[in-house]
């Protein structure tokens, strides 16, 4: 387990998706944009089950766990000591990637 710390907050590098157990189904588009928007605008309120239930659309547990773990892949969310899902892509530092020059 990999412990960062950002602005004195601790950010765990672990997260459980339990989506091989779990029967799930490939999300929508729009509700993986709806997942993404809700924790950005929530970010660091909610657990991950709270944030389930909170949702402005339901969902299988399932497909909100693929969700989760497809926006953790790409660095988008994490989850702090606490449990409780955090925002965390940055356009800004995505564009100082993007035009930094590779020799």
């Amino acid at each position: 387990m990999i412990i960062l710390s950002v602005d004195n907050m601790e950010i765990q590098k672990e997260m459980k998706f339990n989506i091989a157990n779990i029967i799930s189904r490939s999300p929508r588009l729009e509700t993986v944009i709806m997942v993404e928007k809700f924790i950005k605008e929530n970010s660091g309120q909610f657990k991950k089950t709270e944030l389930f239930h909170k949702l402005p659309k339901k969902m299988m547990w399932g497909t909100f766990n693929v969700i989760l773990q497809y926006l953790w892949n790409n660095n988008k969310i994490a989850i702090d000591k606490n449990d409780y899902v955090m925002y965390i892509w940055s356009p800004e530092a995505g564009k100082i990637f993007k035009d930094k020059k590779i020799y």
